[in-house]
């Protein structure tokens, strides 16, 4: 390097001025000078090790590989990605940022020297003499030379030591979190693991038990058949020995006869025991068993007899008049919706699971799981007259058209008819294995329909008293029934999702409906009979066109099952009783859905009276709640 030799000697009497030397000093400093020689600088090469007292951590690189044949591919390749990106950055080296150092001159030096020591007099009298040398031209501004800044560059470097601190301490941190998560989602995964193992086991010891069942169940088929042969032998061997034993009875009664009346001295020929014709049988001796046989059989007779003598119903052979359209065209006026809950008539112990209203009468008749009937006046909600006959709990019930009798439906596996004027059962139909679940009369007033459990539906001849025949086609509970108004159509809705159109002269389906992905629960007719709504068990309505036999639109207000449809008497409004308590009313015209909030407990059943006005709906604790 270049040696200074051509520093004036006032500039070096001015700074040996401001660092306080005194001439003393500076003539030491001469004659030093002279003695050891001129002073030059040295290009000196700092090592790279670092003298600070400071322990830098290392972090330890855990490898938590995740053991083979436990993940997929993609998500193993994923984890060999971001472990070589985190390898990658732990491997580059911290690059600081490069700033524009600015020398510091030899006055900017003692300046700040002496204003960080706090020597203001001498730092006062330095610049006065500094200045002044400049402005007589002794020294030059800038011709001083440059000293390092040794100190501002060490708080440059504490600052940046103080951020990588820092930043490894978030690192660390971040270090920590992350392993503790990858800990929990292993213990979850393994977790999850073990619970799918054991699911599978027990659906595998599921399944083995009902093929077991299976089996044992098909073993004891011809078993059961055979015992079924067997009791069918023993019966007629049974009835057999029953008429012999009978006819020895006859034999010794004969026998006993005889011998008294020989006794006495009477002549008499003994009778003999033979085979004789019709005409004679009635002389022949008769045993209790015959003679029980005898008295059933004329029973039977006699009631056959009655039977034949009373005809069979016909089917209205042209289509009658719709009574409904009379109502359709009185009652032209707008829609209502703003019903509010007007009063509550508590009728039964038990949940009520129908109501209907009377064709022509302000009164409306209620059913309810408590086995019991009621004919309920309006408003007031008092009770008229009470019907008790069923042994099981009631399902449904349907007006006759006269609207003088009553048609019910229970769980005891029957119909029955009333008569409403005296409050008693004039007739009962059996012949359902299983609850039934609704009813319906026909416009002519000559049949009833029910629906049941065991998957058939019947059509029952009011004026003989039978069955006149069973509908067979659904594969599982036929929930709902109705005849299509002044018809012999009949509609009905099943828990295999599907709606049917039979005709009831035939006993033959003419149609049948799919749409609903759940057990349809009620379907029934427009008061126009255009239109078909049904519901299902979860809150699903559809509107469905009767004509064309197409769906028209499907409402979900789930997933409540929906218990029951009706139609206002003008057709513009459907209401549906739902499971969570809430009567939703669909404005057929506009599409919106109102809401009647008022129930505490399961809404069963709903239905409009005939002016529009007032609306009726039956809850799950035994309640009738009227809507105005």
């Amino acid at each position: 390097m270049a040696s200074q030799k051509g520093v004036p000697s006032s500039a070096l009497r001015v700074l040996e001025e401001a660092l306080g030397v005194g001439s003393t000093a500076a003539g030491d400093t001469a004659e030093a000078v002279a003695a050891e020689g001129a002073y030059y600088l040295e290009q000196v090469t700092i090592t790279e090790a670092s003298e600070d007292d400071y322990e830098y951590e290392e972090i330890p690189d855990d490898n938590y590989s995740i053991p083979e044949g436990e993940e997929d591919l993609a998500k193993a390749i994923q984890m060999v990605q971001e472990q070589a990106t985190d390898t990658q950055i732990l491997e580059q080296k911290t690059v600081l940022s490069s700033k524009h150092a600015v020398p510091e001159t030899i006055e900017d030096f003692l300046c700040n020297f002496l204003i960080k020591m706090g020597m203001t007099r001498t730092l006062d009298c330095f610049q006065s003499e500094w200045y002044e040398l400049i402005q007589k031209g002794v020294t030059e501004l800038r011709g001083g030379g440059h000293v390092p800044d040794v100190y501002t560059q060490n708080m440059l470097l504490e600052n940046e030591n103080k951020i990588l601190k820092k930043e490894l301490k978030h690192y660390k941190q971040a270090a920590d979190k992350a392993r503790e998560d990858l800990l929990k989602t292993q213990k979850e995964r393994d977790f999850h693991r073990m619970h799918h193992k054991r699911t599978v086991q027990e659906k595998d010891k599921l399944i083995n038990d009902l093929k077991g069942l299976k089996l044992h169940y098909a073993s004891y088929e011809p078993t059961i058949r055979v015992l079924y042969e067997k009791h069918h032998a023993l019966l007629k061997q049974k009835m057999l020995t029953s008429l012999e034993r009978d006819r020895a009875v006859g034999q010794i009664s004969g026998l006993q006869e005889t011998l008294k009346r020989m006794e006495i001295g009477h002549s008499f020929h003994a009778p003999e025991i033979r085979v004789v014709p019709n005409c004679e049988k009635e002389n022949a001796p008769e045993g209790p068993t015959q003679k029980g046989l005898r008295e059933a059989r004329e029973q039977s007779k006699c009631k056959t007899k009655m039977k034949v003598n009373t005809k069979d119903s016909v089917f209205p052979s042209d289509v009658q008049p719709n009574p409904n359209l009379c109502l359709c065209k009185e009652n032209i006026c707008p829609a209502k919706f703003d019903y509010k809950l007007n009063n509550i008539f508590r009728l039964h112990e038990l949940p009520v699971s129908c109501i209907i209203t009377h064709p022509r009468k302000d009164i409306l008749i209620s059913c309810g799981e408590d086995r019991v009937w009621k004919v309920v006046g309006l408003p007031k909600g008092n009770v008229l007259l009470t019907g008790l006959g069923h042994t099981d709990w009631l399902s449904d019930c349907c007006f006759h058209p006269s609207g003088n009798k009553l048609a019910t439906s229970s769980g005891d596996t029957t119909v029955k008819l009333w008569d409403l004027s005296k409050g008693n059962c004039i007739l009962t139909f059996e012949g359902h294995t299983h609850a039934v679940w609704s009813c319906t009369w026909h416009s002519c007033g000559d049949f009833v329909a029910s629906s049941s459990l065991d998957t058939t539906s019947k059509i029952w001849d009011v004026n003989s008293e039978r069955c006149r025949c069973t509908l067979y086609g659904h594969t599982d509970s036929v929930n709902s029934i109705e005849f299509f108004p002044g018809s012999n159509i009949l509609l009905t809705g099943s828990a295999d999702k599907s709606l049917s159109a039979w005709d009831a002269r035939t006993g033959k389906c003419e149609q049948s409906l799919y749409g609903h992905m759940h057990s349809i629960n009620d379907a029934t007719f427009s008061p126009g009979g255009h239109m078909i709504a049904s519901c299902d068990a979860c809150g699903v309505t559809k509107l469905w066109d009767f004509r064309k036999l197409l769906p028209i639109v499907s409402i979900d207000v789930g997933p409540s099952p929906g218990n029951e449809v009706n139609f206002d008497s003008s057709g513009q409004v459907l209401a549906q009783a739902s499971g969570n308590g809430v009567i939703h009313l669909l404005d057929l015209k506009s599409g919106q859905i109102h809401k009647l909030m008022g129930h505490e407990s399961e809404a069963h059943t709903v239905v409009f009276s005939h002016d529009g006005e007032t609306l009726f709906s039956g809850d799950s604790d035994g309640t009738i709640r009227t809507w105005s």
